[in-house]
């Protein structure tokens, strides 16, 4: 059976290739962010007790409603930035299953995707099966900062969406307040989206603060936000996340949202919303 693939280029992930490297020599596995300590037991607990409750078929596609407005409370208190639980904040399979359908739900054939390298793994591969074409941008070492001068030179009108990851997978950086002014700034009465991975938020060292794209309005207009409990508390094979977009924008994405996986684990979700109204959890 003859068929053309429509993605020649990919085989087995740099996570499988890591941890199997790290297996085979005994060495510190960094590839997949596995902890090396239990999520909280209490969070277990509350699994435990809405399965037992009858959390236990189908929730709304959308997600549990107390979920959502426990994000939104989330993200009004750090970030002083707000987003309506019913229409703009949509629960997902990790934040994985997010970035893919945003992408899906936006990009077409020949539309250009700028990423900044080194990235993520899911970006390029969810651009190409959706026919877009990926423009990258080299983040250089020592500090892996954002050359926007050379951003701005590949920007065009065919460019329908910037990913960003802040902080970044794999390098550590962050993106400061003057580099979300720019990318601000370069995006401003365009019709490109900003796609912000912001999956390790809660976990920044040196005394940094993390900046969302949420706090700057214009930025928000056009941006989705993807995040991931599973970072946050250490329970990545549970696969639950969320993302935050204004109205409009997340009503496209929620189309194909609900013919890709419906809906999220339902008794996670409900020890979820519970977990999350004490903020201690997640600072």
């Amino acid at each position: 059976m003859k068929h053309q693939s429509k993605l020649p280029n990919v085989g087995t992930t740099i996570f499988s290739v890591m941890s199997a490297l790290a297996n085979k020599h005994n060495a510190i596995n960094l590839s997949q962010g596995f902890p090396n300590f239990n999520s909280d037991q209490k969070l277990i607990d509350l699994v435990s007790q809405a399965m037992n409750s009858g959390y236990n078929q189908y929730a709304p596609m959308p997600g549990n409603l107390e979920l959502r407005e426990a994000i939104a409370t989330k993200m009004d208190m750090l970030y002083k930035s707000s987003y309506n639980p019913k229409s703009e904040i949509t629960i997902t399979a990790g934040a994985t299953q997010a970035i893919y359908t945003i992408i899906s739900a936006f990009i077409r054939q020949n539309d250009e995707v700028i990423i900044f390298r080194p990235a993520y793994d899911c970006y390029e591969p969810a651009i190409a099966v959706n026919g877009g074409k990926t423009i990258s941008v080299q983040l250089n070492a020592p500090d892996y900062k954002v050359d926007w001068e050379g951003v701005a030179s590949q920007f065009s009108n065919k460019t329908k969406m910037i990913i960003v990851n802040t902080p970044q997978n794999p390098s550590g950086s962050l993106f400061s307040e003057a580099d979300l002014l720019a990318l601000q700034n370069l995006t401003q009465n365009t019709n490109c989206i900003v796609l912000s991975d912001e999956v390790y938020e809660h976990i920044i060292f040196d005394g940094l603060e993390h900046q969302s794209v949420c706090k700057f309005s214009d930025l928000k207009s056009r941006s989705f936000i993807t995040a991931s409990f599973g970072k946050t508390f250490h329970n990545t094979g549970w696969k639950v996340g969320y993302c935050c977009a204004p109205k409009n924008l997340m009503e496209e994405s929620r189309k194909v949202h609900q013919f890709n996986v419906f809906s999220v684990n339902s008794p996670t979700q409900k020890a979820l919303a519970e977990y999350l109204k004490e903020p201690k959890h997640y600072l």
